[in-house]
């Protein structure tokens, strides 16, 4: 079985949290997480957006279930971010590009891949849940 190596987009935890889908993608990709066969990547910069989104008022996440997702991130790799020259719209978004580009196979995992440059380690929750599942058949 293959291990995968990804980046999560803020949005994709926030939509684990809100989903009361249990066949979600966003549910189904922290399965493999905590079942080895994705490996999160991440950063400083990339803990501090998880830490200030998921903790605002309006979504009133249970402190100790956002706890829980940072710290099952920070069983993932710590990576120091290649510059990769791009130009973000969003200049938020550059980090979680840069640390995926910053390991070789790594993805980066979005529901807003228009925000991104338009390359094939940026795919959706739904696409990145396809990948693991052709490629581990």
């Amino acid at each position: 079985m293959k291990t995968f190596y990804a980046v999560f987009d803020t949005n994709v935890l926030v939509s684990s949290l809100l989903t009361k889908r249990v066949d979600s993608p966003t549910l189904q990709l922290l399965h493999l997480v905590f079942d080895g066969q994705i490996v999160l990547l991440y950063n400083d910069d990339i803990i501090c957006e998880y830490e200030d989104v998921l903790h605002r008022g309006h979504f009133a996440f249970p402190t100790e279930r956002v706890q829980e997702l940072i710290d099952l991130v920070k069983t993932g790799l710590h990576i120091d971010p290649t510059a990769s020259g791009e130009i973000f719209p969003d200049k938020d978004d550059q980090v979680f590009y840069e640390v995926a580009l910053s390991k070789e196979d790594g993805y980066v995992v979005t529901g807003n891949t228009k925000h991104f440059p338009k390359s094939p380690i940026v795919v959706t929750p739904a696409e990145m849940m396809q990948i693991v599942q052709e490629t581990n058949k």
